[in-house]
């Protein structure tokens, strides 16, 4: 009977206490949140500075293979697209942290053309992080 009072106190000792202190955010989770959040603030710079060096990029916009990218490219790459839609802006719809290195994230990306048109695009990219830094960074849209 001691045995079970002294359980029941532990478990409601741990189920009272606030979310935040039951469970934090794991650092890789919160790395790739932060690429959205710079991303949304027209960062191009903070955002680049999560990623490693040299970093690996699978993304339809460079072709079928995987090509790397220096932080200086990652800039130009987003400031170019920043140009052509200022109003660029990605709400994420889900993240799923995947094992110690992976984080997988979907969300819609959205903006407007010079011409005016309003566009959305649903999408997902699988971070790998090593060392607090991007090191992979795979990312999968449907073109058409």
């Amino acid at each position: 009977m001691k045995v079970l009072v002294l359980g029941l106190l532990a478990w409601f000792t741990v189920a009272c206490q606030p979310d935040a202190e039951k469970k934090k955010m794991p650092e890789n989770e919160t790395i790739a949140r932060q690429v959205y959040e710079r991303f949304n603030a027209h960062d191009w710079e903070g955002m680049a500075a999560l990623y490693s060096d040299s970093t690996e990029f699978k993304d339809p916009a460079f072709g079928t293979k995987a090509v790397m990218q220096s932080r200086k490219q990652i800039v130009e790459k987003y400031a170019a697209m920043h140009k052509e839609t200022p109003d660029i802006h990605d709400e994420i719809t889900g993240v799923y942290p995947s094992g110690d290195k992976r984080v997988i994230v979907e969300f819609v990306s959205s903006g407007s053309m010079p011409d005016g048109n309003k566009w959305e695009l649903p999408i997902c990219t699988v971070f790998t992080i090593e060392k607090g830094k991007i090191i992979k960074d795979y990312t999968y849209y449907d073109q058409e």
